[in-house]
């Protein structure tokens, strides 16, 4: 299998987790942590239902395959995200020591890597992460869209006001 090939098979599963978070009312980002050819981890944004803002996709997988490899250093993986990482999950894979990032789509107000900040491109850090942006982006851009339009519509139905868990059921 082509490494394009391979990019996109792991950015589908992060897109099945992304999936889950706007089932459960959560901002549908999806991640998956792999090294060669094994999943150390998946897991989608759970901020709301563990009551944790730190409980982005990218943190809950760095911590689970901290965990499965017994190391908070985490040598020769490749992290896949559906969308452009915020600051706080930017730094937690320079200090995880991640080898690539692979995201799909960018993230203009939030986004480390190459939209708002360029945390990985700043001098002054001891790691440098490879990033291949835009894998199957089309995909997981629309997985957002589609999430705020529901999210507005559902909010001015309800007279501005704040919607989150009730946004599926």
């Amino acid at each position: 299998m082509k490494d394009k090939e391979i990019d996109e098979k792991r950015m589908k599963m992060a897109l099945e987790e992304a999936e889950w978070a706007d089932r459960e009312g959560e901002v549908p980002v999806g991640a998956v942590l792999v090294k060669g050819d094994r999943i150390l981890a998946k897991d989608h944004n759970r901020c709301i239902t563990l009551s944790d803002p730190t409980a982005h996709a990218e943190i809950l997988v760095l911590r689970r395959a901290g965990q499965v490899l017994g190391n908070y250093r985490l040598n020769d993986t490749v992290m896949y995200v559906t969308a452009e990482p915020c600051p706080m999950c930017a730094s937690a894979m320079i200090h995880s020591r991640i080898s690539r990032l692979v995201f799909g789509a960018p993230e203009p107000k939030f986004g480390a890597v190459e939209s708002n900040l360029e945390l990985f491109k700043e001098n002054g850090f001891n790691h440098r992460i490879e990033v291949d942006q835009g894998v199957l982006e089309r995909e997981c851009a629309e997985t957002l869209r589609d999430f705020f339009k529901k999210r507005r519509l559902l909010s001015r139905e309800n007279g501005d006001k704040i919607v989150s868990k009730c946004l599926t059921k």
